[in-house]
């Protein structure tokens, strides 16, 4: 009987030292700190995603005539072509008017705590209303929204599909729902770095995992951690050292504005980073094209460090493999204009 009991002794030691020869320590602390982006949209509260949902939604995203002058849609500031985002600072609305503000990446936009950079919409069908009724961006009024949508039949059928059990089916509430369904599933998984949380070590190389190291023991995961490596909860900009008026603007308090509490003047929701390589320029003020030098801001700003060349160089190597499989969406093909269908204006 001794020599079963030896043979598996000797079994044990080998699989242990095997367990070891294996052992990834970073991917360890890295799974302790991050979630990959799933395949499939997650649930949505009070708002079940449903085929015939996100099909609307995909139509109305692409939809100019939810704006009064007929030319400005969701995919004009959040263009799915380009990482969710338009690619400029700030983001030209009704009139040439232009925004206060750098536009947020619309990808993985389901997981953040809240939506835009003041958390002023708690999900993204409140989000949805917001850019429509502001006079800056499309500057038009729910019973106008309702009323372009009611004369065209093709929308009448869709909105009475999706949303079965209402009437009426077309209604600003349900446009708002449609959307939200749609952008629940712009999700870029199988980045990289999804893979390497995967068990895969060799998804990302020795200067990405070394930037991986840096990222988490300079601290940068305390506001970026979790699926959406950030928008979780709101921070401080300038938490050790305020960065530049250009970087940040002192008339934008942030947060401020929506709480009107001291606490929060100049507090923001940590931008998600996924895809972050896709989405310049950086931050509320959209003033930062390098992503280097947003990391070296970050670093000073928030950590109060001076990372050096070398450290800038690997934590912008790990942000590289944040990109996932970006969403191949069509170009919808949208109803046509009846003659009930209220007439665009510049006004």
């Amino acid at each position: 009987m001794k020599k079963p009991l030896l043979l598996l002794a000797m079994s044990a030691a080998l699989t242990a030292s095997a367990w070891a020869a294996n052992a990834d320590p970073l991917m360890d602390q890295a799974k302790q700190m991050f979630k990959p982006i799933p395949t499939a949209p997650p649930e949505i509260k009070d708002n079940p995603v449903t085929p015939a949902k996100v099909e609307l939604g995909h139509m109305l995203f692409f939809e100019p005539r939810l704006s009064k002058s007929g030319i400005i849609s969701c995919n004009t500031c959040h263009n799915v072509g380009l990482g969710g985002v338009d690619g400029v600072p700030a983001s030209l609305g009704h009139g040439f008017q232009k925004g206060a503000r750098n536009s947020p990446t619309v990808f993985n936009a389901v997981f953040n705590i809240a939506q835009f950079w003041d958390g002023r919409a708690a999900d993204l069908k409140t989000q949805a209303k917001g850019p429509v009724q502001a006079a800056v961006e499309m500057n038009n009024t729910p019973q106008q929204v309702e009323a372009t949508l009611s004369s065209m039949p093709e929308y009448v059928a869709a909105f009475a599909k999706a949303f079965p059990d209402q009437k009426p089916a077309v209604t600003f509430d349900n446009m708002a729902r449609a959307i939200e369904a749609f952008e629940a599933t712009l999700l870029t998984p199988n980045a990289p770095f999804d893979r390497y949380l995967a068990g895969d070590a060799k998804a990302l190389n020795a200067d990405q995992q070394r930037g991986l190291k840096l990222f988490m023991d300079k601290g940068c995961v305390a506001c970026h951690s979790g699926v959406n490596i950030g928008g979780a909860a709101y921070y401080p900009f300038g938490l050790v050292v305020k960065p530049g008026a250009d970087v940040l603007p002192p008339d934008d308090k942030g947060r401020f504005m929506v709480t009107n509490t001291a606490s929060d003047e100049y507090v923001f929701r940590a931008g998600p980073l996924r895809n972050i390589v896709l989405t310049a320029p950086y931050f509320h003020s959209g003033q930062v094209w390098s992503l280097e030098q947003a990391v070296a801001i970050m670093g000073s700003s928030q950590l109060g460090q001076q990372l050096n060349d070398a450290e800038v160089k690997d934590i912008t190597a790990f942000l590289h493999t944040l990109t996932g499989d970006q969403p191949k969406v069509a170009n919808p093909i949208l109803p046509p204009a009846t003659a009930s269908t209220p007439r665009p204006s510049a006004d």
